[in-house]
């Protein structure tokens, strides 16, 4: 056997085999972590870029970025210098006080969405819940709607989090099951189909909430003229047109934002996941004054939403979206990626969904589940995610190269070909 020194891992013995340091660490995350995730059995210690390399030293290429939170790669220089710079300054003085790194960020944040406001967080979870409030708030302070009375109008096979509130408008078993009671409020249309959801606004109605592409459900791109005709529709009603950009959003796509890909504007995004830059939580709700002005002091909030750590790193991640060069990268690079994956279709693979460097891979039954697939290119150096039984998603740093993405296509293949 040989060995692997590992630094900065406490517990773990630098002096062990390399296979058995790889099986001590599961071991111990599984005795002591709660089991609510089945990860692959790969233990990560260092990344950089695209690559991450494992406590054996082996390494592999990321086609996951923790689901769009790595969009700049693991430990960009920018990004890293930014966190560093601010952890020598102040990390976290609550909202109780002001601090010199808010309003800079929140001004940057604002103009890149073309807003007047922004309420900063920290998952995307709690943006979505915060999205969920604002609706009911204006519905109520706004619009008149009776207390207590307001809905918000949402797609069949969403995902905008775990919360008991977000689970009780998912259709998904295994997201729902055991957690109830739900939380009322909510009527559920199916995805792409803009009627459905004119048909189900009434008088009460608060909000339209949407994934301009929905990720979990394994990057499902909805019609051409879906959400210019959902824009027209809540104009047409007075309903706020709330857009979930937490995993679509800034520059996944190959544009800033899903909703550009139809020159769409929503009243309120829903941002997060890559707004940290892979390094610190941060999420945020961004909306003009009209909507994000009915909340009060006290109403909401968070101690570390909107901390000068996460404020210098996001600061930093909208200065660099703001050149275009990622945006550009995503499109170049998903349509050479659409192209390989293309090859695969009937040889292992019943279909491809593409949207900027965002990919979603139906997997044949007869070669395996998605999550077996996952499991052979692991063992080929790949890292992917399978979602719903037979996808598997692929979403690469927008830091990768063609020649990357070509090299793992083809573990692909030979994984479906063996």
């Amino acid at each position: 056997m040989t060995t692997t020194p590992v630094d900065g891992l406490s517990g773990a013995r630098a002096d062990a085999p390399a296979d058995a340091l790889t099986g001590e660490l599961i071991a111990a995350e599984n005795a002591h972590v709660a089991h609510n995730y089945h990860p692959l059995p790969v233990v990560v210690a260092r990344a950089e870029g695209a690559w991450v390399t494992d406590v054996e030293g082996k390494r592999y290429l990321d086609l996951l970025s923790a689901y769009s939170a790595l969009n700049f790669g693991h430990r960009h220089p920018a990004l890293v210098a930014a966190a560093v710079d601010q952890l020598g300054r102040v990390t976290l003085t609550s909202r109780a006080f002001h601090n010199d790194r808010l309003g800079p960020f929140a001004e940057a944040l604002a103009a890149l969405c073309g807003k007047d406001m922004v309420l900063p967080m920290n998952t995307g979870a709690e943006a979505v819940e915060t999205g969920i409030k604002l609706a009911r708030a204006w519905a109520y302070r706004v619009k008149g709607v009776p207390e207590g009375a307001a809905t918000i109008v949402v797609a069949d096979g969403n995902f905008h989090g775990r919360t008991t509130t977000i689970v009780s408008f998912s259709d998904d078993p295994q997201a729902r099951a055991g957690f109830g009671p739900f939380t009322p409020g909510f009527v559920s249309v199916p995805y792409g189909d803009a009627e459905a959801i004119a048909r189900a606004i009434d008088e009460n109605t608060a909000a339209v909430l949407v994934e301009p592409i929905q990720g979990e459900a394994g990057v499902v791109i909805p019609p051409e003229g879906y959400l210019r005709r959902i824009r027209e529709i809540c104009d047409e009603k007075n309903v706020l047109f709330i857009a979930d950009e937490i995993q679509s959003g800034l520059a996944r796509v190959g544009t800033t934002f899903a909703c550009d890909r139809e020159e769409v504007v929503p009243d309120v995004y829903l941002l997060g996941k890559a707004l940290g830059g892979g390094i610190v939580p941060l999420s945020a709700v961004v909306a003009d004054a009209a909507v994000l002005g009915v909340i009060r002091p006290g109403e909401h909030g968070s101690t570390f939403g909107g901390n000068p750590l996460a404020c210098a790193v996001g600061q930093q991640v909208v200065e660099m979206l703001a050149s275009g060069e990622f945006q550009t990268r995503a499109q170049a690079l998903g349509e050479h990626l659409e192209q390989a994956l293309q090859a695969l279709v009937g040889a292992g693979v019943t279909g491809i969904r593409v949207a900027g460097l965002w990919a979603g891979v139906d997997i044949d039954p007869a070669y395996g589940t998605g999550r077996e697939i996952a499991e052979r290119l692991l063992h080929r150096g790949v890292l992917v995610k399978d979602t719903h039984g037979q996808t598997i998603r692929i979403a690469p740093p927008l830091v990768v190269r063609a020649t990357e993405l070509d090299w793992a296509v083809e573990q692909l293949r030979l994984v479906l070909a063996g």
